[in-house]
């Protein structure tokens, strides 16, 4: 193995490793899976998440627990001790440690094995180990999924620029129900199922979103008739949050086509008019297909 890492697999990653040779080899087979000792960490990283995710749910069957409980114990003692090791040593040779510990793949490491030590001294935790699920996440840094993460800060981010407009949706949605179960409440006279204006919210809630779960049910002519009205209206009023967060995950993909002519920089800030690797000034696809 090399004695130095590549200089661009020193700019990829955020975490430089410590100078010391042990640590450098180690912290190439940790992070990276460009040697044959990397790739057969993060293949039994992988295999170790998948056997402590189905522990987890055959935990969960009675039958299974009743009878292999003392192998799923120790298989999740064992498994909790190898990633504790494994979180140890991704501090250790790492420099910049506070990156990876306060980092979001740090933190799912760290909430993925706290369970398990808790349930050493609490028992009443033990309803927690059910975190363990977490490591599952896991897999988009072992398969190198980046890419989909990327996909997934697109929605976030789309979801956090409609917010407002999705807020004044759902209050509008919430007077509309409260209105619906209460006049629903005078129509079907207090009978069975609508004995209460909550109850006749919920009601109105679960048939405005086309759930349906038919537990309750009006039976007067004009009560069927409401819910007539009130189930075509739900399928337009699913379709408002939709639009407004289609729309604004088109805009943000067109800000994310923004490319720098001269150097070819993609890495534009949504607001930025200038490329802030060589000055010069950015503009859209659409914009030129618009001039042309």
């Amino acid at each position: 193995m090399p004695d130095q890492l590549p200089i661009e697999v020193e700019k990829e990653h955020n975490f430089k490793p410590e100078r010391k040779k042990w640590k450098r080899q180690l912290f190439r087979i940790i992070y990276y899976s460009d040697t044959p000792m990397g790739k057969i960490f993060d293949l039994s990283l992988l295999i170790l998440i998948l056997i402590s995710t189905f522990t987890v749910m055959l935990e969960s069957v009675p039958s299974f627990d009743l009878r292999y409980h003392l192998f799923f114990i120790i298989l999740e003692v064992a498994i909790s001790v190898f990633f504790t090791i494994e979180y140890i040593l991704r501090i250790i040779t790492i420099r910049n440690k506070k990156d990876y510990i306060f980092s979001f793949y740090g933190i799912i490491d760290l909430l993925s094995i706290i369970p398990f030590y808790l349930s050493l001294f609490f028992p009443v935790t033990k309803f927690f180990l059910i975190i363990r699920m977490l490591r599952m996440l896991r897999v988009f840094r072992i398969l190198n999924l980046l890419d989909f993460m990327n996909d997934g800060y697109l929605i976030v981010k789309a979801l956090k620029n409609s917010s407002r407009k999705i807020y004044i949706f759902l209050l509008f949605l919430m007077i509309f129900s409260v209105i619906v179960g209460s006049l629903m409440y005078m129509v079907e006279g207090h009978k069975e199922g609508f004995e209460s204006i909550p109850q006749s919210i919920y009601w109105a809630v679960v048939t405005v979103t086309t759930v349906g779960y038919g537990d309750v049910s009006p039976t007067t002519p004009l009560g069927k008739f409401f819910s007539i009205v009130l189930m075509l209206a739900g399928y337009s009023i699913i379709a408002v949050p939709t639009g407004i967060v289609t729309a604004e995950m088109r805009n943000k993909r067109q800000n994310l086509e923004k490319v720098c002519h001269r150097c070819g920089n993609d890495d534009i800030d949504d607001d930025a008019n200038y490329c802030k690797r060589c000055g010069e000034r950015v503009s859209h696809p659409i914009d030129e297909e618009t001039k042309a």
